[in-house]
């Protein structure tokens, strides 16, 4: 039996984020994950050997990849339309979740139970350093737009600074005291 799991995972790169945004340069849903994963492994790093935490920065970076799984069939719901009332929320959290079950129907069962925890982000010790990892991904995408002279990003990355400031995760602030200035610097500067 043929399963469609993976090839519809790969869809990832049709799916453009900021979708009410003028972008200076779309991005995609696999390059989000992509990064993603990257931040959700340096934040579980940083909380393991600066925090005493006992992550699994391996894991943490796996729930990254798949954190936004269900926009292959849902699209990026913006942020202000997302969050604009309780219902909505709720309802989208339904979509979101229908959709995850969508594709865990194109596994055979013994694999569906390998990545239902991972779509489903049922890590409860990781998810609030893989909803952290969404964050600052936004927030970098916030300041590449800003850098390249697109003023449309500019309310958007005080919001999502103020998100990451009220998160209070030790690991996100010592990621942007440590490694968040190098986003303001051009190739050359960082050499």
């Amino acid at each position: 039996m043929e399963h469609n799991f993976f090839s519809m995972l790969f869809r990832m790169k049709y799916i453009d984020r900021w979708a009410l945004m003028r972008n200076s340069r779309q991005e995609t849903l696999t390059e989000h994950t992509l990064e993603a994963a990257v931040l959700a492994h340096a934040l579980a790093n940083i909380g393991v050997l600066r925090c005493g935490k006992t992550y699994s920065p391996d894991r943490a970076a796996v729930l990254g990849l798949y954190h936004d799984a269900h926009e292959i069939l849902t699209g990026d719901m913006p942020t202000p339309v997302k969050y604009q009332n309780p219902e909505i929320e709720t309802a989208f959290k339904g979509v979101e979740e229908a959709a995850n079950n969508n594709l865990l129907a194109m596994l055979p069962e013994d694999m569906a139970e390998v990545y239902g925890p991972l779509l489903k982000e049922e890590d409860a010790e990781l998810r609030p350093l893989v909803k952290a990892t969404d964050k600052l991904s936004a927030l970098i995408k916030c300041i590449e737009e800003r850098k390249a002279g697109n003023t449309e990003f500019l309310i958007a990355e005080q919001s999502v600074r103020a998100n990451l400031k009220k998160m209070d995760l030790p690991e996100v602030q010592i990621f942007m005291e440590e490694y968040l200035a190098a986003f303001e610097r051009t190739l050359d500067e960082m050499r």
